[in-house]
């Protein structure tokens, strides 16, 4: 068996793309991954169709050969979109190796280790408050709205769930604080103020009284402060027992000096490409859960990340906030690591992102892993085709 055709699609996802790869072999096998090419990663399909050529005619099954020969050819520029390129066909690869023995990905990996894997609801209001119109829901505009839907979330069985900082504006309105992604005012400083720290907490107990203690609670807080103001932030959340702080940063021993003084758990790395940009983090002992994104990295590299994490005694979340192949796709990682802490999903979404794919199973706040080959679902390439990009 070999490949023979590589082809990329795109679709409408309202703010953003899904993106898939289709990887036929020619006897007619079909292996699916999806990649992202929203928020940074624009170009990604070039890149993938522009490594194509090296992977016509090759042995999808001896998907770890093709992996090192494309890390070998593109050894100078290694990492990012180049590895996110990688990832991509990696995936679509371990798809066909699973289907072609009729058994699942995890079962490549020596079968699951948990077939119900606990989720959290990611991007909790922040999608509400930025996004409401593409979902057809109510948006989220004050800190009443926050609770509201903070209890409906308790009330759909999850038990954690994820926010963002949200702030009003000045018509009152709240609103996603993002200057690290130059979202408004407040880039490239990165600065913190009182204010800011007030309406966090306020934010922050809005959603503690409306869940009461035993619920999870996530905080996200980017790439949107430096050490300086991630400390005192770290400060502001510690009456609110998160269950971790979320920091993106790309220096180990910044991270560490935060971790050090943080009075709650600190996640990161979702950003970082490979084992090699992991090891320093967890040398310099900088975060408590390692956050793996198994589309950016693929499945395969994804569970090496995992294992040297599980040296440090680091438990990995999958970062999640794709569409329904990836949630797929990181239900197989979650399944299959022994140092698994729990996994992100985006359930708020546009209402036709479950033509594409089927929508994951979710009972009592938990993912029940699908038990059919490959990534146990099938993608609908029609429906996909019918939602071109605008």
């Amino acid at each position: 068996m070999k490949i023979a055709r590589v082809e990329t699609l795109r679709a409408d996802a309202g703010w953003r793309l899904f993106s898939f790869l289709k990887v036929t072999t020619d006897d007619g096998l079909v292996g699916w991954s999806e990649f992202s090419e929203s928020f940074g990663s624009a170009g990604l399909a070039s890149v993938i169709e522009a490594l194509t050529p090296l992977i016509i005619g090759r042995d999808p099954c001896r998907w770890e050969e093709v992996t090192a020969w494309l890390q070998v050819m593109t050894r100078q520029s290694r990492g990012g979109l180049n590895q996110q390129a990688i990832a991509a066909i990696e995936n679509a690869l371990l798809d066909i190796a699973a289907r072609a023995r009729g058994i699942s990905v995890a079962a490549l990996f020596g079968g699951p280790i948990r077939e119900r894997i606990p989720v959290y609801w990611s991007h909790f209001a922040s999608y509400r408050v930025r996004n409401a119109a593409h979902m057809g829901v109510p948006p989220i505009r004050t800190r009443a709205d926050v609770a509201r839907h903070a209890a409906e979330v308790k009330d759909r069985g999850f038990r954690a769930l994820k926010t963002n900082i949200l702030v009003p504006g000045a018509d009152g309105a709240l609103f996603q604080y993002s200057p690290g992604f130059g979202r408004h005012a407040g880039w490239p400083e990165l600065n913190w103020d009182n204010r800011l720290l007030a309406e966090l907490k306020a934010h922050l107990r809005s959603i503690r009284d409306a869940v009461g203690p035993e619920m999870g609670i996530h905080l996200d807080t980017n790439f949107h402060f430096k050490t300086e103001g991630f400390q005192r932030v770290a400060e502001a959340v510690a009456a609110f027992n998160l269950t971790w702080l979320e920091i993106d940063s790309h220096d180990p021993a910044a991270l560490a000096t935060i971790k050090r003084m943080a009075p709650c758990p600190i996640a990161s790395a979702e950003t970082l490409h490979g084992r090699r940009e992991f090891r320093p983090f967890l040398e310099h002992y900088a975060m408590d859960v390692g956050i793996v994104d198994v589309i950016w990295n693929g499945l395969g590299e994804s569970m090496k990340i995992a294992s040297l994490c599980d040296v440090y005694e680091v438990n990995c979340a999958p970062h999640n906030f794709y569409g329904n192949l990836c949630s797929m796709i990181s239900a197989q990682f979650s399944a299959c690591i022994p140092n698994f802490r729990v996994m992100e999903i985006d359930i708020d979404s546009v209402s036709w992102r479950d033509e594409f794919t089927p929508p994951p199973v979710i009972e009592d706040g938990e993912l029940v892993l699908p038990t059919g080959p490959g990534w146990g679902v099938e993608v609908n390439e029609a429906a996909i085709r019918a939602r071109p990009p605008r």
